[in-house]
């Protein structure tokens, strides 16, 4: 089950759990969404056609970010833009994450490896504003299952 998660009318993120299987192509994102996300399942045997991608002028205002879990344990902390927890998700080997809008942070509950993927190119300090959660009651929601 793909679980969307949404804060008034934004999305926050979408997680793609490791026991996700269909045929075919699944988009799991709008097409104004600056970052895409999609599954693919295909048959051996199905062709790929070639392909180049055409030069696209594209403005993109904020930075999305795709993790991919590949080991161990991940808790998601999701805030609004005034920096107010909202809830939370735990990740694991497998699972897919779009981080779309809104805060974020994170603690590695089991050791972790993933891989992140994201616009370029990089601001280095401009890219982000770092907070301390106004409020550090942060409540554990476990995945749903």
């Amino acid at each position: 089950m793909i679980e969307k998660i949404n804060h008034k009318d934004q999305l926050l993120a979408i997680i793609i759990p490791s026991n996700f299987k269909e045929p075919g192509i699944h988009f799991f994102t709008p097409g104004d969404l600056s970052q895409q996300l999609a599954y693919m399942n295909h048959p051996a045997g199905k062709i790929i056609e070639p392909h180049v991608h055409n030069p696209v002028p594209r403005e993109v205002h904020y930075t999305q970010e795709v993790l991919f879990i590949k080991k161990g344990k991940l808790r998601v902390d999701f805030f609004d833009n005034e920096q107010n927890y909202l809830e939370s998700r735990i990740l694991e080997a497998g699972d897919v994450i779009l981080l779309a809008t809104g805060g974020h942070g994170f603690e590695v509950i089991e050791e972790l490896e993933m891989i992140e993927v994201k616009q370029g190119p990089y601001a280095g300090d401009h890219d982000k504003t770092r907070f301390t959660p106004a409020n550090n009651d942060i409540k554990f929601v476990s995945k749903p299952q």
